[in-house]
């Protein structure tokens, strides 16, 4: 069976399903979304999508905004306003922008495949996209295969949930990190319509205290938080860990989303904390209640030249770019999951692998197993 193609949320989009898990890719900037997650009867939607999805708006916005939405692969990662020596890169990348082909796609019993490419122009890689859900599974396993060109890069998958509409409905979590930093500059300055809570630079051990512009500490493991604010963290890896892993739980609802990847690979997590502190088109102030939660190997979201060349992240031992080559392929594993939590599950504070899949521990004592095939990390060529 094929997969299906239809118009979703004004984007022509490709759709594999399972019994537990049916997602949209879109032809445009190849952004997964919608994803709802099925437990029986029970539908989980985690991600956001851009409220703005069905406007006309203006020709300078680009294609990356317009589709916004979802999870999708950036290459380069950020915004790449400096030029890198001849490449002049679109906001995270064109693969983020551009239009991706359909390769190969299937629907079976034992699960779904979709397989899509893309090919860049301003340097000539080639992108392999695989999606994979799983029979029994409740995760999307995702595969980028870059092969065709040499030199240095940027790259990340930009994750982005939203969050019930209720301070602190989301409890934040992450495996350990060497090093958590606010992004160095204002993310957003009031001259230009925009307002951000963090002190530019602060470092900090813990999420749960971050120096705010007042001086005051702000808790980033909760949210929605500080509504009229845009803010950005990024947190480096243990690069020694097995895997790495980011978490929301949110117990209202009785669910947890999380990632899983690489450390070695994709070294880093930013937050990018949104809520309604960009007051430009098409922002407007109705950006709210999401937070990206997006694994990358760069330096927070500066673009190529400044993940390249000698920066304050690498001259501490976080990796911010990688060299391809165009005879070895590079391979960025990803996983994502969604798992129902009982009443008292909160915080996730541990997952350990075992059995076919990982457990879910909480701060409180509480444990979810989660069938989950963590090979798909050390996958592919």
């Amino acid at each position: 069976m094929k997969p299906f193609r239809k118009t979703i949320l004004s984007q022509p989009s490709w759709g594999i399903s399972t019994r537990e898990v049916a997602l949209w890719l879109t032809q445009t900037g190849g952004m997964l979304g919608p994803v709802s997650f099925h437990f029986g009867r029970r539908q989980v939607l985690p991600f956001s999508v851009a409220p703005w999805h069905s406007e006309k708006l203006d020709s300078s916005i680009p294609p990356i905004l317009r589709v916004l939405r979802g999870d999708f692969f950036c290459m380069p990662f950020g915004a790449n306003t400096t030029r890198f020596g001849r490449e002049h890169h679109p906001i995270h990348g064109e693969c983020a922008n551009g239009r991706w082909k359909l390769v190969a796609g299937e629907q079976s019993r034992d699960g779904a495949r979709l397989e899509c490419t893309f090919e860049g122009r301003i340097r000539k890689v080639h992108v392999r996209k695989i999606i994979e859900l799983r029979s029994g599974h409740h995760a999307i396993y995702q595969r980028h295969v870059v092969t065709g060109a040499g030199g240095p890069m940027c790259f990340g998958q930009h994750a982005m949930l939203k969050f019930p509409d209720a301070p602190g409905s989301g409890l934040i979590s992450t495996s350990p990190f060497k090093l958590g930093q606010v992004f160095p500059e204002p993310v957003e300055r009031p001259e230009n319509r925009g307002y951000s809570a963090l002190r530019p630079g602060a470092e900090f051990e813990s999420l749960t205290s971050v120096m705010t512009l007042t001086g005051e500490p702000a808790d980033l493991s909760t949210f929605p938080a500080r509504r009229g604010f845009e803010d950005l963290v990024i947190l480096a890896a243990d690069d020694l860990l097995e895997f790495a892993w980011s978490a929301v739980v949110i117990p209202s609802q009785r669910w947890v989303w999380f990632s899983i990847r690489d450390p070695k690979v994709l070294a880093s997590t930013i937050l990018w904390i949104s809520n309604g502190g960009r007051h430009y088109p098409p922002w407007n102030g109705r950006h709210v209640n999401v937070m990206g939660i997006e694994d990358v190997t760069a330096n927070f979201h500066y673009g190529l030249a400044e993940s390249v060349q000698e920066n304050p992240l690498s001259r501490r031992g976080v990796r911010t770019c990688v060299e391809l080559k165009a005879r070895a392929p590079l391979v960025v594993n990803h996983i994502m999951a969604v798992a129902e939590v009982p009443a008292g599950f909160d915080r996730v504070e541990q997952m350990a692998p075992g059995d076919g899949g990982v457990t879910l521990r909480s701060t409180s004592g509480t444990g979810v197993y989660v069938p989950l095939d963590l090979s798909w990390l050390r996958g592919g060529s």
